[in-house]
């Protein structure tokens, strides 16, 4: 049986295409540049790479291309092989606790969620109107990265604002990156040996989340009511006091969406550095001398232990921290310092085994009181198997 992966964004479109008899991805290819000049696509495929730059108006062409070129390249035989489609959905509010076969309402209920994700959504929906041009006849299933988080307890779910604010407009924290944290929370009891565990992920990339899970179950976790809120990201300011945004708008003369477009993009480790988003370039800018490099990497890793620290006393103790995503997995110099200031917690690390990168092992030494791990997250395979899941239980 064969599934496809998707994730649509405003002009991009990314897929992966399993044979789900054996969890194998056969092809997986990046559309960029769609609806923009310059449209190009990359498929990868028996590890070869295909680009071709092709116009791409819109996600209906991109999905159009996409297909024609699974069965003209070779890939598949015919579109027939294609059992289901899984789409990435950002943002499900409060209403989707787990994937569901797409229908009617569900499109609307994440037409209503879009202000709620107003970058995400309308892309997303973009994707799956493309494919159900295509493929008019094959199930489609929504995986919401917000259903994950949905086990949280209102005491960490909910702000400290007027309550109507809750009960009205939907504010509270939803949390992100729930495709991933899902994923990692599926290999803990394999890792562990057991079912019944305490522990932190860290899923760290340009965008980072945390979330402390409690035998499968998310008791909470950073992101918020945005994907701004949390730990300080590539971009992102992570948590900061609200009085900011109006100061900030006085002093510059800037509308609230300019200031929340400099938290968003501007922020985080590019806006301390003043020099890269991108970890690996701020490391190479501390061995410089470059004091504002040196700044942004220590106040990231000092927000994420602070998080740690503090999920460590909610869950009562913690058996196991996973690395995982582009930085948890590939940053051996970040895991390092941010385990030596766990060490009053009893973390401890191998230094050879650190140094691994992009493959899972087990990285606590011997003598460490909590196992730490580096998990390669697949959040693709993750909607994959909720697609194949669901379609087979219709």
């Amino acid at each position: 049986m064969k599934i496809i992966s998707i994730n649509a964004g405003s002009s991009s479109l990314k897929f992966s295409l399993f044979n789900m008899d054996t969890k194998e991805c056969i092809a997986s290819g990046y559309f960029e540049r769609v609806t923009l000049d310059g449209s190009f696509y990359t498929i990868k495929y028996q590890g070869e790479k295909i680009r071709e730059e092709i116009e791409m108006p819109n996600h209906t062409v991109a999905v159009e291309i996409l297909l024609d070129r699974l069965v003209s390249l070779g890939i598949i035989q015919s579109l027939d092989e294609i059992d289901g489609v899984g789409h990435r959905l950002v943002h499900g509010g409060d209403k989707y606790k787990s994937s569901v076969i797409i229908t009617e309402e569900v499109m609307e209920d994440l037409r209503k969620y879009s202000e709620l994700a107003p970058l995400h959504n309308p892309a997303n929906i973009l994707g799956i109107e493309a494919v159900k041009k295509a493929l008019p006849n094959v199930p489609m299933v929504g995986v919401f990265d917000t259903a994950f988080h949905q086990t949280m307890d209102q005491v960490q779910y909910l702000y400290p604002v007027p309550y109507e604010w809750y009960t009205k407009y939907g504010v509270r924290k939803y949390g992100f990156h729930g495709t991933s944290h899902c994923y990692i929370s599926k290999q803990i009891p394999r890792l562990l040996g057991t079912n019944e565990y305490k522990a932190i992920i860290c899923h760290l990339g340009s965008g980072a989340s945390l979330s402390a899970v409690k035998n499968g179950k998310c008791i909470d976790t950073t992101m918020g009511f945005t994907p701004l809120a949390g730990v300080m990201m590539g971009t992102r300011s992570g948590d900061i006091d609200p009085s900011i945004i109006p100061y900030m708008m006085k002093k510059e003369d800037k509308t609230i969406d300019e200031v929340m477009d400099d938290l968003n993009k501007k922020s985080g480790f590019l806006g301390v550095s003043q020099y890269s988003s991108d970890c690996r370039d701020i490391e190479a800018g501390m061995a410089e001398g470059n004091e504002l490099c040196k700044l942004a990497f220590e106040k990231y890793m000092q927000c994420t232990v602070n998080y740690i620290a503090s999920y460590y006393v909610e869950l009562g103790g913690v058996d196991a921290i996973i690395f995982t995503a582009g930085l948890g997995e590939n940053g051996p110099a970040v895991r390092k310092r941010i385990v030596e200031k766990l060490a009053c917690l009893g973390a401890k690390i191998d230094e050879e085994k650190n140094a691994t990168r992009g493959q899972e092992v087990e990285i606590s030494s011997s003598d460490s009181k909590m196992r730490i791990f580096v998990v390669p997250t697949n959040e693709e395979l993750m909607i994959a198997e909720d697609t194949l899941s669901l379609i087979e239980n219709r």
